[in-house]
């Protein structure tokens, strides 16, 4: 089994920065993509940003230049820098990662999601 461990939530002002972290433990080969999403209250999950293992990510259009995602394969860790937060990035935000097992078989997992909060 695998869990993914999150931190870094919390209340901010419009305007200020908040650094999420994701951890990957457990029965781990490799692991490939990982992610963070986010669900806004009364909405749908969405998707914020991913990276591959070899580093290659994407962002929505609505983060573009605000949040970065970087990755410590090493710790099977990613990180997401949110800076000029906005109230509208207000959701619970939970991280994501496609897990290999073993070389034949893998799943995919989630955290169980950390609040952020945008207010003044």
């Amino acid at each position: 089994q695998v869990q993914l461990v999150e931190s870094g939530g919390g209340l901010v002002q419009p305007g200020g920065s908040l650094r999420l972290s994701c951890a990957a433990s457990g029965s781990i080969y490799r692991v490939n993509r990982m992610g963070w999403y986010r669900q806004p209250p009364g909405k749908q999950r969405e998707l914020v940003a991913r990276i591959t293992a070899g580093g290659n990510s994407n962002y929505a259009d609505s983060v573009e230049g605000r949040f970065t995602i970087t990755r410590n394969n090493a710790k099977n860790t990613i990180y997401l820098q949110m800076d000029s937060l906005k109230p509208e990035d207000t959701a619970v935000y939970y991280c994501h990662a496609e897990v290999m097992s073993d070389m034949w078989s893998g799943d995919r997992y989630w955290g169980q999601g950390t609040q952020v909060t945008v207010s003044s």
